[in-house]
């Protein structure tokens, strides 16, 4: 038997990728990594200012929550890639941290039409388009395999796209397509910083004292399940801090001591 090599077990040059939210954060490394691995990326976000811009990365404007948008999305994607190979579902967000009776119906709404909804509708919009060996990634959370306080609308979504992976991973049973959820947990990005509503002081709290995942450390994982062996599937991935056991346990101490 011929043992295998470390690092990336299916080539990505000549692949194509689609990557959602990808103006920022864990979408904008995930875009880079696939592209430096050789693959054509055309990536999708509302602020299309801010999407990356380098060769082998094709920039589009879309709100996954705008069924007509994403629809756009789609057609001029498939217009610049052919097919795609690899579908990486990022475009999500928080808002709010208080307890579920203090919060707001539009914030719920925009969480679920986003997280959910969203992911949901790019995924059936893609699926007759990806082909055979391709790759669908779901971006989740560790919010959404364990609750924790103050954030029952955040957790509720992403406890669903948890769900939602699971059943496509059921309904595509016998077709050759890879489905994986990445959950991450304590990520440095701007996340936190729409969480709060723009208020820096309080965004910047959860990354006190600890050192946490960087969104290069996500698109690795994402880099490692989509290039694994044909016959191999990456259910799901959790990636989180050294520091941290679960969503709000976390071990901090004074960084700069």
């Amino acid at each position: 038997m011929t043992p295998l090599k470390c690092g990336v077990l299916v080539p990505l040059e000549g692949k194509t990728a689609v990557v959602t939210g990808a103006s920022s954060g864990i979408g904008a490394a995930t875009a880079h990594a696939l592209a430096e691995a050789g693959a054509r990326v055309t990536v999708g976000a509302r602020r299309v200012d801010r999407l990356p811009d380098r060769d082998g990365l094709f920039a589009l404007d879309l709100d996954v929550t705008d069924p007509a948008s994403s629809e756009r999305f789609v057609e001029r994607a498939l217009a610049e890639l052919g097919g795609f190979d690899v579908l990486v579902n990022n475009a999500g967000l928080a808002l709010g941290r208080e307890p579920f009776w203090e919060g707001r119906d539009e914030d719920d709404r925009t969480m679920i039409e986003t997280n959910v909804l969203g992911l949901m509708r790019m995924t059936r919009l893609c699926l007759p388009h990806i082909r055979d060996g391709g790759h669908i990634v779901n971006i989740g959370s560790i919010a959404g395999r364990q609750a924790y306080e103050n954030a029952a609308g955040y957790v509720a979504s992403k406890f669903a796209v948890r769900g939602f992976t699971y059943a496509l991973r059921e309904d595509l049973l016998g077709r050759p397509i890879h489905v994986t959820t990445v959950d991450p947990g304590l990520v440095e990005t701007e996340f936190s910083l729409v969480r709060f509503r723009g208020d820096e002081e309080q965004a910047k709290r959860p990354y006190e004292g600890v050192q946490p995942v960087r969104p290069q450390d996500v698109a690795e994982c994402v880099l490692f399940a989509v290039t694994r062996p044909q016959h191999v599937n990456v259910d799901e991935l959790v990636v989180k801090a050294l520091a941290q056991s679960n969503p709000t346990r976390i071990a901090r101490s004074n960084m700069d001591a």
